[in-house]
């Protein structure tokens, strides 16, 4: 039987990160939302005004006896920058900050120790910003912004800046797709 496990992130506009585990082997489900704000059931232009709190996140649902939290986690960090408060490159506002949004202690714990080992490794040249949070909300986004980048393959911003993050991630962890 499955050990399913969920973790809640926010590192950016959600469809990169959503598009790229959904493509995880182990993922069960990953689901572009909301959390860490103080509006109930936010919408999309509501949370893009940046005075909701909330930030754009994927929720993960993995099997943990095929995939770790710690993998899901470096995975996570290989899809954004965590040294860019409040933005993602083009991307700007509270809302695209970079966050972990725990469950549990075990995952607060291995969160607060990953993002030591990077800063001690000095992976990145500035500070990391990650917020590391406990989940207090979430809501899941609207229906048109599941599955986006593979519904809207047309779409410039998916052709320009998630088809390119996700080349990557796909060459970088090939072993672990589905």
């Amino acid at each position: 039987m499955a050990t399913i496990q969920t973790a809640t992130l926010g590192g950016g506009c959600f469809w990169c990160i959503e598009s790229a585990f959904s493509s995880v082997n182990g993922v069960v489900s990953a689901y572009a939302g909301y959390a860490g704000g103080q509006l109930d059931n936010p919408t999309y232009e509501q949370v893009c005004s940046g005075n909701t709190g909330h930030a754009e996140v994927v929720q993960v649902n993995f099997d943990a006896d095929l995939i770790s939290y710690r993998d899901i986690l470096e995975i996570f960090f290989a899809l954004h920058n965590p040294t860019q408060l409040n933005r993602q490159g083009n991307d700007v506002g509270t809302q695209y900050r970079s966050a972990i949004y725990y469950h549990d202690e075990s995952q607060k714990i291995l969160a607060s120790e990953i993002l030591n080992e990077i800063a001690e490794e000095k992976i990145w040249p500035d500070p990391i910003v990650t917020e590391l949070t406990s989940i207090n909300n979430y809501y899941q986004a609207e229906d048109y912004h599941q599955d986006y980048f593979s519904n809207n393959p047309q779409n410039q911003y998916c052709n320009m800046v998630v088809a390119p993050k996700l080349a990557k991630f796909k060459k970088t962890f090939a072993s672990k797709l589905k």
